[in-house]
């Protein structure tokens, strides 16, 4: 009895036999039109967006553009004594010179179109309104001051801040490295003319030689000789790794070491008062508070710097600070503000802007440690 055909597939069967190729044609996820990953509103950094130098060093309102200092005391060494019935001494005074700069300015501006911000609001797959570029460029912005106070000494400072490293040079490095003449002179001041402006610098003429307890100590001891209070120890993570290195587990330098201690950092800068129970905890290296930026300026190994931000006695001033024109302050202006009239086109535009200046008041109380691998 013959068998019934019912299906099309059997009839193909009858005919071709079995060997019948198929022309599948699946949707996959590469098919032209049917996918479109979301990525969402969130970006996320694959930056480090550090400004801890400029959060270490203290803030001052900018009072002056100039201030006086005093070079040398007045008369010698270990004067004043006067004969039984003696004639009083002549008069003597200090030696004065007066130092002056000015602000500088740091500008971030960002704009957006409206019609890319609504696209944003709408739910489309978009991104980069000005509420996502206010947080992107406050963080830049701070990043950038941050970035200029770690310049290299030998890069003059231009329109941007003075950076730590010019503060913490001298004549006789600049000499040693061969830099332009006056690239090493700050605030208008001739280094090579005015001794008093060097700071304390331990090179090596640009050859690199390992780091030594000797050359911290050696600096300490020079720095607090000068009346030098230092109370920031700042690097890069990787000598600051390598000091760890030095000092853990050795017998010879035995409570030179401290990995947790606690610290506040306010607009004064750092505070490691007693008693203080709240804050960061840092490492101290013979009880100086040790801290770590990837923005230092590098030879084989970060550069050290030795700092005092402590007040001077006489005036209440820092020795190193950040004097501030202007704090940070943030405009807006366009569609999304007041209207589109004060930038002439239908989008808006936000600035994020800093004036102000580093400012060293004792430069012998300032130091560096070079050269190292």
């Amino acid at each position: 009895m013959s068998k019934r055909i019912t299906t099309i597939g059997e009839i193909l069967n009858l005919y071709y036999g079995n060997d019948v190729n198929k022309a599948d044609a699946p949707v996959l996820s590469s098919t032209t039109g049917v996918y479109n990953a979301v990525y969402g509103a969130q970006a996320f950094s694959q930056l480090n967006n550090e400004a801890n130098v400029f959060a270490l060093l203290p803030k001052a309102p900018w009072e002056k553009s100039g201030w006086r200092v005093i070079t040398a005391d007045a008369g010698s060494a270990a004067d004043g004594g006067l004969a039984e019935n003696g004639n009083l001494p002549e008069t003597i005074k200090p030696t004065f010179a007066e130092v002056a700069t000015k602000a500088k300015q740091v500008v971030h501006n960002f704009d957006v179109s409206f019609l890319h911000e609504g696209y944003v609001s709408k739910g489309d797959d978009a991104m980069g309104d000005m509420e996502f570029l206010r947080g992107y460029f406050a963080t830049k912005h701070a990043k950038a001051i941050n970035q200029q106070l770690c310049v290299d000494g030998d890069t003059l400072a231009g329109v941007n801040f003075e950076s730590i490293d010019r503060v913490t040079a001298s004549a006789a490095l600049a000499t040693a490295m061969s830099w332009t003449a006056g690239d090493e002179d700050i605030y208008g001041i001739d280094r090579s003319a005015n001794a008093w402006a060097d700071a304390v610098v331990d090179h090596n003429s640009g050859t690199d030689r390992y780091l030594t307890d000797d050359l911290i100590r050696d600096t300490l001891a020079t720095l607090e000789n000068n009346g030098g209070r230092t109370n920031v120890m700042l690097t890069g993570t990787d000598t600051k790794y390598r000091i760890f290195g030095l000092y853990e587990n050795q017998v010879r330098y035995p409570g030179v070491l401290d990995k947790s201690v606690s610290v506040q950092i306010g607009i004064n800068g750092v505070n490691t008062d007693e008693g203080n129970g709240v804050g960061m905890r840092v490492a101290t290296v013979y009880g100086v508070p040790l801290f770590a930026s990837q923005a230092i300026a590098k030879d084989t190994l970060s550069r050290i710097y030795l700092l005092d931000t402590t007040a001077n006695d006489e005036t209440g001033v820092p020795r190193l600070f950040i004097s501030m024109l202007y704090p940070t302050l943030y405009f807006e202006s366009g569609m999304s503000a007041e209207g589109p009239f004060a930038i002439g086109r239908t989008g808006t535009e936000g600035m994020y802007y800093t004036a102000g200046e580093l400012i060293c008041t004792m430069f012998k109380a300032q130091g560096s440690i070079r050269d190292l691998k």
